[in-house]
């Protein structure tokens, strides 16, 4: 393994977590609407399933990321806590009940994300498509952003939602791209790129994500950040990986906050529109306020993309 050149070094593996992440726990009224209705529509939330640390905060503000095509992923990804296993068959009903979850939450701005469902020919891209037009049906003020996967490269599904245009077409990179076969088996980091390269070419704003602590150097953090800014990528999250359990990646070190910040002006200075740094970060943390910041600056997707 090639020597590591951190900020701050590497830190002994600890079940306690620093003290940056502590998190108030407030059940409040709009959280506990948010729980009762994804209860009684039978949806599922990235939130609950990926066990993001953010979820009293969001869901007190009223707003949620919903996962489409069920709960049970066909990847084998080393951080994440959603189950892994053989899908059942897709609720065709599921659009409409994230439409009418939305309504009634009044929502102006929406995640929508998924499982990977690679056993599909077209992985579950229709229901993506169909949940984008009846979100628009029901509350056309609502802003729309997707979290899509990488499809396994192919263009045809990419292009079905693609064609609904989202506000935010996001995909995530996850991770460096040494650290793909152990992060990420089934994934391929050209593909990623590839996956915003495409949506960019449609001239949708785009999104990616990173986790950091897993063994990553700052020089390949940068590397990414580069390779984002030349396919004219607007948006990049960076948050600290958190183990969800003793059988996946063990966490290498806890960024400090300080660094986050320091990643930030860098990822901004290369020329990505705005960067999302902090530990606490996750794909759609303040996804709300990201999509304003973007609008207010009225900057103009790249014409070509080489």
């Amino acid at each position: 393994m090639p020597k590591q050149h951190f900020l701050t070094p590497p830190q002994p593996r600890t079940e306690r977590l620093p003290a940056w992440f502590k998190v108030k726990v407030r059940t409040g009224e709009r959280y506990l609407k948010i729980r009762q209705l994804t209860k009684d529509l039978n949806l599922h939330t990235v939130c609950e399933e990926a066990q993001c640390p953010n979820i009293w905060e969001c869901w007190n503000a009223g707003t949620a990321t919903f996962m489409i095509l069920g709960d049970i992923c066909t990847r084998s990804c080393g951080f994440c806590a959603v189950k892994l296993g053989q899908p059942g068959p897709l609720d065709l009903e599921e659009p409409a009940h994230v439409a009418e979850a939305v309504a009634n939450l009044g929502l102006g701005h929406v995640v929508i994300t998924s499982v990977n469902r690679d056993e599909l020919e077209n992985g579950g891209a229709e229901i993506f498509a169909e949940t984008i037009a009846k979100i628009r049906e029901c509350s056309p003020r609502c802003g729309v952003e997707v979290l899509i996967p990488d499809f396994l490269g192919k263009p045809i599904p990419l292009d079905i939602v693609i064609k609904k245009r989202p506000d935010i077409l996001a995909h995530n990179i996850e991770t460096v791209p040494s650290l793909y076969r152990l992060v990420r088996p089934q994934a391929q980091y050209q593909r990623s790129l590839d996956v915003l390269v495409r949506a960019k070419q449609a001239g949708l704003r785009t999104k990616t994500g990173l986790m950091l602590g897993i063994g990553e150097t700052i020089a390949e953090v940068e590397t990414v950040m580069a390779d984002l800014v030349k396919i004219g990528c607007d948006i990049l999250t960076l948050g600290q990986y958190l183990q969800p359990t003793a059988k996946h990646l063990p966490i290498a070190r806890f960024v400090p906050p300080e660094e986050f910040l320091d990643l930030k002006k860098r990822g901004e200075a290369l020329g990505l529109s705005h960067v999302e740094s902090g530990p606490l970060v996750r794909s759609s943390y303040h996804a709300e306020q990201q999509v304003g910041e973007l609008q207010t600056a009225n900057r103009n997707p790249l014409d070509v993309i080489k």
